[in-house]
């Protein structure tokens, strides 16, 4: 994640910390006092689903899939990420609201010394759950909407579905449960963003994660309507001046993008047009802290049936099960080829990615979105936006930062 609100109006939140060992600056509360050495892990604890989204990663079903854990395995898989110091659990799914263990899970991780955080279309919450989850030690919860109603509904394949978000996401502010809103942007919904992101303020809420589409599970079958790469930097421009509007009027919404280290890039250039080469110079340095696209090193993914994968959108491709051998064993098992390629990426990009001035913060991009389209790994992403002005540029990158 790369947060637009922190590196261009300083505001402070509690993962600055995790991912700019910068909690030394915030007055927030840190998830991690430094940045984290381990991943957060994403955890599909079922791939049933109440809704049918379009670009669903994890390719959920509205029926119950063979191979989920019990309760009892559940809580020995939740042992094995605190032996391994894992900082952070994201119970996912399919929707994690329809296994009727999951207060019980989050009671179990957070009582263990895990942070667990909860992603969710929220049409199954109720206040009554809210404040269970939140009793359990829940700390977050990720509420997905894709649009306003029409193309929400149409998007996440059921009528009525945005409504019953909205109210999930009151039913968590009535009871106090810390909630944030993420949209998943194509050509079906851009035009929704900005009332999107106007939600958020109508409804209370002060976090905004803005994702990229990944081109794994359904997500793949639906590359064709997403945006180009100029409408993309369009559009993250458009986000980075709504930041900063709401910002000026004194509305501190915290803005994250997901998915596409060209950002990161970006928000360099950004702040450089902005703000000027002073203000460019300290954002590149928290995204060099940061460290570039995270697949396969600080996020992992563990699906229903146990398989470890390199990012929760990576589903095609098992690193191994965590009922043959223990999570850490799998994550430090670097004789498995993809892991030590993604890891060791920067000696193997090509294309422009290979010369490319901002490589350091990006590493890349999504080497999902690469493979699916071209079949080769270390090609440039195609989502890539950036100028070639940009990419090849070879004087200082701001402020006196050489490349």
């Amino acid at each position: 994640m790369i947060s637009i609100s922190k590196l261009l109006c300083d505001l402070d939140a509690e993962g600055d910390g995790l991912r700019y060992d910068a909690a030394d600056e915030s007055e927030k509360p840190q998830i991690t006092e430094r940045k984290q050495r381990r991943p957060v892990v994403v955890w599909n604890v079922t791939r049933r689903c109440n809704l049918y989204c379009a670009h669903c990663y994890a390719a959920a079903q509205t029926e119950p899939a063979p191979g989920e854990f019990s309760t009892a395995e559940a809580k020995a898989f939740l042992d094995q990420l605190v032996d391994y110091g894992a900082p952070v659990v994201l119970f996912s799914g399919g929707e994690p609201l329809v296994r009727n263990d999951l207060i019980e899970l989050v009671d179990y991780a957070a009582d263990a010394g895990l942070r667990p955080v909860l992603s969710t279309n929220g049409t199954l919450l109720t206040r009554e759950k809210a404040a269970a989850l939140r009793d359990a030690g829940l700390q977050y919860a990720g509420i997905s909407v894709d649009g306003l109603p029409e193309r929400n509904d149409r998007f996440r394949g059921k009528d009525g579905a945005f409504e019953a978000a909205v109210r999930g996401i009151e039913a968590c502010l009535d009871v106090g449960l810390k909630t944030g809103l993420r949209y998943t942007i194509t050509e079906a919904n851009a035009p929704d963003l900005e009332g999107v992101v106007d939600l958020l303020s109508d409804v209370g809420l002060d976090r905004f994660c803005f994702y990229h589409l990944d081109y794994g599970g359904r997500g793949a079958e639906i590359a064709d309507i997403d945006l180009t790469p100029r409408e993309k930097r369009e559009a993250v421009r458009r986000l980075c001046d709504l930041t900063l509007e709401y910002h000026d009027r004194g509305e501190e919404i915290e803005t994250l993008l997901v998915g596409n280290y060209a950002d990161a890039g970006f928000l360099v250039e950004y702040a450089r047009e902005r703000f000027g080469p002073e203000k460019a110079a300290a954002v590149y340095e928290y995204l060099e802290r940061n460290g570039g696209d995270p697949t396969g090193e600080r996020i992992a993914d563990v699906d229903y049936q146990g398989n470890v994968h390199p990012t929760q959108f990576w589903q095609g491709y098992s690193l191994g099960n965590v009922r043959d051998r223990p999570f850490g064993e799998i994550w430090e098992d670097e004789s498995n080829p993809l892991l030590s390629a993604l890891r060791e990426r920067e000696k193997h990009l090509t294309g422009k990615c290979s010369s490319c001035r901002y490589a350091s913060i990006c590493r890349g991009a999504s080497r999902l979105r690469a493979l699916s389209t071209t079949g080769d790994l270390f090609a440039p992403d195609p989502q890539c936006y950036l100028r070639d002005d940009e990419i090849q540029y070879d004087g200082p990158i701001a402020g006196g930062l050489a490349d």
